[in-house]
């Protein structure tokens, strides 16, 4: 499949890399497993204009790794290392390379950087002598990635750690935009339906390796991704648990309990508590701040110590994943794929609409001049309003429903709702305001 999007990304790197023929940069890229991380760096650096060194890290003896990286190590510089024999150590190769950038330009990507930690946590404090000894003379591009981010979070961005302060720019990769998922959809189904595009949305949150098995399905329709993803020989069902258990390590149960929790529409901290029936402070405060795969969400304009919260799963594929396959594996280990296909079906209408949400939220963010953005509601539940977006520089604020059958809409009952917004927030009503509904037409 060709390389779609990435453009300011593949453009910073660029910019890096032409940087560091003068000074030496050290960047570093973080990003959950499969959004395109490592199609982004041989994208955007491996064009021809600078020597290339790439060094994927895999979980084994370090002297076996080492033995698979070496030769092209060698190839990369352009001669033997000035080790004798078998390299047994990654820091020695990696020297090589700093050694070399001391005569002419050179790029060293390593990526899955944080499986070192695991191999020879010793590493990242000979890099960074290597680093402290060389940046001044040496025209090195060093590029790091890692997929897990609470070990990559701990290796960088940890005070007192040995790399902590050390890389000078750090660019976190995110999934597609919906832009990207509509060129997409034009170069493989032009004259697509909105409700499939929302589908692609839904079930892959624009992750870029997800998008990809849809695309090599052929899975262009609702009913066809529907297919594809609940399907014996899906690469879909075990993604979940193959991405975030190294994350949550031996406590994965209790996180993936929550996530499956608000994945199913116990968003208030109470609800959730109930439903597992124990104490979920640490772990609700862990999956917001240390794994970022959940936000707290207060009502726009609310106090940020206000009480008045919800929790929300961002990312689509896992809001998915709990939602329908975590919560029904007993009927995939009975193989009843067609109870479950048919379970989606039926839900998919109402599931979709935070994805939705979501995408008018971000469509509307990239595209306005709004300077802020969120969902407001009151505090006894009795009035939601799905997007309010406020806009300082032309002294507007616009209120929108969000519903994917535009007939289910009230413009009466939005209207009651903004004039409860206005109770709340007085000082808002000197603002020029539209109220209307968006739905699948609009998208």
């Amino acid at each position: 499949m060709k390389f779609f999007g990435r453009k300011d990304e593949i453009s910073e790197l660029r910019k890096s890399r032409e940087l560091s023929h003068r000074f030496a940069q050290f960047t570093v890229i973080t990003g959950r497993r499969r959004v395109g991380k490592t199609e982004l760096i041989k994208e955007a650096l491996r064009d021809g204009s600078d020597d290339f060194v790439y060094l994927l890290i895999t979980r084994q003896a370090e002297k076996t790794l080492c033995a698979d990286l070496q030769t092209s190590v060698e190839e990369a510089i352009g001669h033997r290392l000035t080790i004798h024999g078998q390299c047994s150590r990654l820091i020695e190769l990696v020297g090589e390379v700093f050694k070399a950038a001391e005569e002419k330009p050179l790029t060293l990507v390593i990526d899955e950087l944080q499986e070192m930690d695991r191999i020879n946590p010793s590493f990242f404090g000979a890099l960074q002598g290597l680093w402290d000894e060389h940046h001044n003379t040496a025209k090195i591009n060093l590029v790091v990635s890692g997929s897990v981010n609470r070990l990559m979070n701990k290796i960088f961005f940890t005070y007192g750690e040995p790399l902590y302060g050390r890389n000078t720019g750090h660019l976190k990769v995110t999934p597609f935009p919906v832009a990207v998922l509509k060129e997409i959809f034009a170069e493989f189904h032009p004259g697509y339906a909105n409700e499939d595009l929302l589908a692609l949305w839904t079930f892959t949150g624009g992750v870029a390796r997800y998008v990809e098995l849809i695309v090599m399905n052929g899975a262009f329709t609702l009913d066809k991704m529907i297919e594809a993803v609940f399907g014996r020989l899906t690469a879909f069902i075990d993604e979940g648990k193959i991405v975030l258990m190294e994350e949550f390590g031996s406590e994965y149960a209790t996180y993936f309990s929550i996530l499956s929790a608000i994945a199913a529409g116990h968003t208030r901290f109470a609800e959730i508590e109930n439903d597992l029936g124990a104490e979920v402070g640490t772990y609700i405060a862990n999956l917001n701040e240390r794994y970022e795969l959940i936000s707290r969400t207060l009502p726009i304009f609310a106090r940020k110590g206000g009480k008045n919260s919800a929790y929300h799963i961002d990312d689509c594929f896992f809001r998915f994943w709990f939602r329908f396959v975590f919560r029904y594996q007993a009927l995939i280990s009975l193989g009843r794929w067609d109870v479950l296909r048919d379970i989606v079906r039926r839900e998919f209408s109402v599931f979709s609409g935070y994805a939705l949400e979501l995408y008018f939220r971000w469509k509307i963010a990239g595209e306005s001049s709004c300077t802020a953005i969120g969902a407001w509601w009151d505090r006894k539940g009795e009035n939601e309003i799905d997007i309010v977006c406020e806009d300082e520089i032309s002294g507007t604020i616009d209120f929108y429903e969000v519903k994917s059958d535009r007939t289910r809409y009230s413009q009466g009952l939005l209207e009651r709702k903004v004039a409860a917004f206005f109770e709340k927030h007085p000082e808002k009503r000197g603002l020029r305001h539209d109220v209307r509904c968006l739905s699948l037409d609009e998208m």
